[in-house]
Order: structure tokens, then sequence, then C-alpha cells
């Protein structure tokens, strides 16, 4: 037994601790709160006062969109109504179908096979199926349009082999809202995949059993045991990748599909109308809350417990069926990474300039200073509010927490609307000031300045980082902060001595997750970049807008070698285990 001091009274704690460890773990689960005795919540107040700044701070943008939907406009919002909404509606609703389907058929499919079956190549394709997610779906779309169009390497080679001509023959046009579909559940199915493999491997062998048992085919078993179970997995990673679909620019505005996103671009820039794009992204928003209301209503009050021990299930496939099983897990990666990491590979030999120009090496400079700048700040941010939540215990703080989360579920476009606005208030604000006071003309300090998007950045991506950290910090036991203030530290010195450099490696993945984001990031960068100053996303946009592809491609084969890095971390660990 060992005595501890705590707030002036000792308490006892079993010298155990796998138990104390599972102890803490199960009360956490229970209450939804950290386990930390209420004598701390005083302790360190100047941490609980600044996680709710932070957290106020991240809400500006949000809370200044939806104030704006009511606001009088310059009478643009009554001429999107009349003309384009209805088509914005349409447009936005059947890419969300398309894309569900797609990334269902996609993930589930492999997914279970990986999972249910052995077969040739199998333990390579189960990491192999996550490379698509390092293939932003604009880089598809550059890629995929270069090869399929007219003048293309396919077309071309059809003509030359049929001798048909121009009109002789049809060919689906890849710049459409088919195409677009195509490209998403390309880039976004190992959403779903990773979440319907977790949640196949965690299942029970003996319901499979029983379902064959009852005179189940293989396939019979998968739609009423196996895929029932799983749903809520399921539903969680259609959800991310249709909210990725709507937050999506670079593609829809490449492929002239009229969405939400393009609509809000269109009303900033080229009608100047600032109350009808904020307008704009208050429905688009609604989008996003109906899916995620609709996710949690389709699961219900459903619980999908397993509560056997699942062996090693596996069947083993040989012949026609494991060829079979083997082509369809290697169709998704080929399609959404390989083949087009070959063509703009392809793209940039053909034409090497681009790939020694002082531009790219700038290009490469700006992504990556506003990558790792914006990745010290949200790990910072993150670390300080996951650990004034924990010391805490204040429902206020947890909930600020949780609210500063929610930013990852905002389409980039309306994060940029919303910083944009009050950003721009505010140097408008400082520039009369500084006149009246001083005749100093100061211009726009924060607006179109890498501060504004980096701003923008963090209120966007910080979920990522908080998430991360906060499962570091979880793994260490609330008696060191004990330890720590028997010897004296304060709350922030327990912090910055004891904690953080326990949990360095969390914090340096939840950083690198961020630096990759932020490089892939096209729609707020694209609005809210300083002046002559892009990045390698923005880049790529414009080059292939211009039909400039070989130079669209050295940028995009920079983003797409930089997204690599975690994806390798994480497929090397799906590598090392398969879950028993």
């Amino acid at each position: 037994m060992a005595r501890i001091p705590d707030s002036g009274a000792a308490r006892y704690i079993p010298y155990d601790p796998p138990i104390d460890d599972l102890f803490n773990m199960a009360l956490q689960s229970a209450t939804m709160a950290p386990a930390r005795s209420a004598g701390n919540s005083a302790s360190a107040p100047g941490l609980a006062w600044s996680a709710l700044a932070v957290a106020a701070l991240l809400a500006v943008p949000v809370v200044v969109v939806v104030s704006h939907i009511f606001m009088p406009g310059q009478g643009a919002w009554a001429h999107l109504v009349a003309t384009v909404l209805p088509d914005y509606v349409a447009t936005t609703l059947a890419l969300l179908l398309g894309v569900a389907v797609g990334v269902v058929v996609l993930g589930v499919s492999t997914a279970w096979l990986v999972t249910a079956y052995r077969f040739p190549g199998q333990d390579w394709l189960q990491w192999v199926l996550i490379l698509p997610l390092a293939m932003p779906s604009y880089v598809l779309a550059y890629a995929y349009t270069d090869a399929l169009q007219f003048a293309g390497p396919v077309q071309t080679a059809l003509r030359e082999w049929t001798g048909w001509r121009a009109r002789e023959y049809w060919f689906p046009p890849v710049r459409s809202t088919g195409g677009a579909i195509a490209m998403f559940s390309l880039a976004l199915y190992p959403y779903v995949y990773l979440l319907a493999r977790a949640a196949f491997l965690e299942q029970s062998a003996n319901l499979i059993e029983a379902g064959r048992l009852l005179g189940g085919t293989a396939w019979g078993t998968f739609f009423r045991v196996a895929a029932p179970l799983a749903r809520p997995a399921i539903a969680a990673g259609v959800s991310l990748a249709l909210m990725e679909t709507l937050a999506d620019f670079g593609t829809v505005s490449y492929f002239a599909v009229e969405t939400f996103t393009v609509g809000i671009f269109r009303a900033w820039q080229s009608m100047g109308d600032k109350v009808a794009a904020a307008q704009l992204a208050v429905l688009l928003l609604l989008f996003v809350v109906v899916l995620v209301a609709l996710e949690q209503h389709h699961r219900g009050r459903a619980r999908f417990h397993n509560t056997v021990s699942r062996p090693d299930r596996a069947a083993q496939l040989s012949g026609l069926r494991a060829l079979a099983a083997g082509l369809v897990c290697s169709m998704p990666p080929v399609l959404g990474f390989v083949l087009p990491a070959g063509m703009l590979l392809h793209l940039t030999v053909t034409d090497p300039e681009p790939l020694f120009t002082g531009r790219l090496i700038e290009l490469i400079g700006n992504s990556f200073t506003l990558s790792g700048v914006t990745a010290c700040i949200a790990v910072g941010l993150a670390a300080l509010l996951a650990y004034a939540a924990r010391l805490s215990g204040s429902r206020t703080v947890l909930l600020a927490k949780r609210g500063a989360a929610l930013g990852y579920a905002l389409p980039g476009a309306v994060i940029a609307v919303g910083v944009l606005m009050p950003v721009a208030w505010l140097d408008n604000l400082v520039a009369d000031w500084m006149a009246a006071q001083f005749g100093v003309n100061t211009g726009l300090l924060l607006t179109g300045s890498i501060a504004a998007l980096v701003y923008a950045y963090l209120v966007r991506f910080l979920a990522i980082a908080l998430q991360t950290v906060d499962a570091g910090l979880a793994k260490i036991r609330p008696s060191m902060e004990d330890a720590a203030r028997v010897l004296g530290h304060t709350p922030s010195a327990t912090l910055l001595k004891v904690h953080l450099p326990m949990m360095w490696a969390s914090m340096l993945t939840a950083g690198l997750l961020v630096f990759v984001d932020v490089m892939k990031e096209l729609p707020a960068t694209f609005a809210m970049r300083p002046f002559n100053f892009d990045t390698l996303a923005v880049q790529a946009y414009n080059m292939a807008k211009d039909e400039r592809l070989p130079e669209a491609a050295a940028a995009s084969l920079v983003i797409v070698g930089v997204a690599l890095i975690p994806l390798l971390v994480l497929s090397r660990q799906i590598a090392k285990r398969r879950s028993g």
C-alpha cells in the first residue's frame, strides 16, 4: 500500500498498476469525465480559463457564419435562389448519394475479403488498400482527366485500335458528376475500409458459424450477420467520406460540378456579396449537421456488443476464388493510387522542367512553412485543452474541449467565410483607429495574411491533434499529478516537465497528421492565402485549371509524397498484427 497526500488528506492506493489502469479507464468511460479528484479544479484556474478562451476563439467562425443568415445582402441571394440554388441542392444530393454507394461497395467488400478469407497476397493487400488516402481527390481528377480526355492516351489508343474518328463513338466524360463520384469514391473508400475491417476483426467467430449452421451461404451470412453487426463502423466511415465530399472544392470546381462549395466561392469572389456567401455556407453547414444526425438516428438505441472472444476464422481460398478475391481487393488501390501516381510520374518525367524551377522550391517552402507552423500551434493548443479538461474536472471545460474539435466537421469554404468576415472587420477597426489617432494608414494587417490562414487551419484541423494528444494523455496515471504536486510543481510545470516528455510520441504523431492535412488543404488556402503566396495545392489547382498538367503533376507528386509518410507508419502497424 502506498500513502500519497492529496489536498491535505491521505488516500491509499494499492500498488497494482494493471488494476489501477483498468479502474481509471472504466471510470473515464462510464462518466466521460477525467479521472481526477475534485480538489484539483481550483488548482489551475489559469489553464481552465486559457482552455475556455481557445475554444471561444475557435468557435468565432461558426458563430459569424450563422449570424449572417438573416442579414440583408446586396441582392445576390435572391438571384441565387431563383436560378442556381435548386441545382446546387440537387447536384450535392446526387454527389453524396453516389459517393455513399461507392465507398460502401469498395470499402466493405475489400474489408470483408481480407478479414474473412486467406488468399495469395492477402497480408500485403490489407495495408495497400489504405494508400489512396495519400492521393487527394483533386489530384486524382487531374491525373484521370489527362488520361481519359479526347487527346489523352486512352482515347488515342482506342481510335488507333478501332479506326474510329471523332464523333463516331461515345466515351464517358470524366469531367462530370459521375466522374466526380468516381474520384471521391476511389480517394475516400479507405475511411470505410479501415473502420469496417476493425469491426469485422472484432466480431465473434461463433456468430458467423451459427449463421452457417442455420443454412446461410457465405454471402448470406455476410449480409445477415457480419454487415449488420458492423453497421455503426460502416456508418461512421461513410459519414467521414461524405463530410470530405462536402468540403471539397478542387475536384468539383475542376469538373465544373455545381455544388455548394463552388457557389460559395462564386458568390464571394465573382459577385462580391459576402452575405450571400455566408448564407450558402449556412446551408452547407446544415448538410453536415443532417449527415451527423442521420448517422446517429440510424444507429438509434441499438447496441452491438461482442461477448465471445474471436479466434482466427479466416477461410482459405484457392483457384479461381482466390484469383477473384485478389482482383477485387487490388483494383481499388490500383485505380486510386498506383495508376494516378504513375500518370503523374509519367507527366513529370516527360516534362521535367517544372521540377527544377525556383518556383517549385518556393511553393514547397510556403507549404512547409504553413504546415509546420500550424502543426506546432495545434499540438500546443491540443495539449493545453486536453490537460486543462483532465486537471479541472469541470463540465464547462470538458464541453469547451469538445466544442474546439467541432471544426473538423466544417468544410474549408465555410471556415474561410467565417474567418474572413471578423478578421476584415478587425482590420478595418484598427485601421480607422490608427488613422484617427496617429494619421497612419496601417492597411489590412490580418486579412490575407499567414496569421489569418493559420487561424483557419487551426479551426479545421485542431480536432485531429486533440484526439491524438488526448489518447496519449489518457495513458498517464493521474497519480503523476499528485506526485508532482507533492514535489512542489505547479500544474503548468507538471505539464511541461512530466507529461510532455512522457507523451512525446503521441504529440509527434498529432503534429505529423496535422502537417499532412494542411499540405493537402485547398478551399481555405485558395480563399485566404496572402497575395503572391501560393502553396503546392493551389499551384496544382491553378496549373490544372489552365491545362498545364505537367506543372500540376510536379506539385501534386510532392503532396502525395508527403502524405504517404503517416500512411506508411499506419500500414506498418496493420501489417504487424492480425487481430485474433
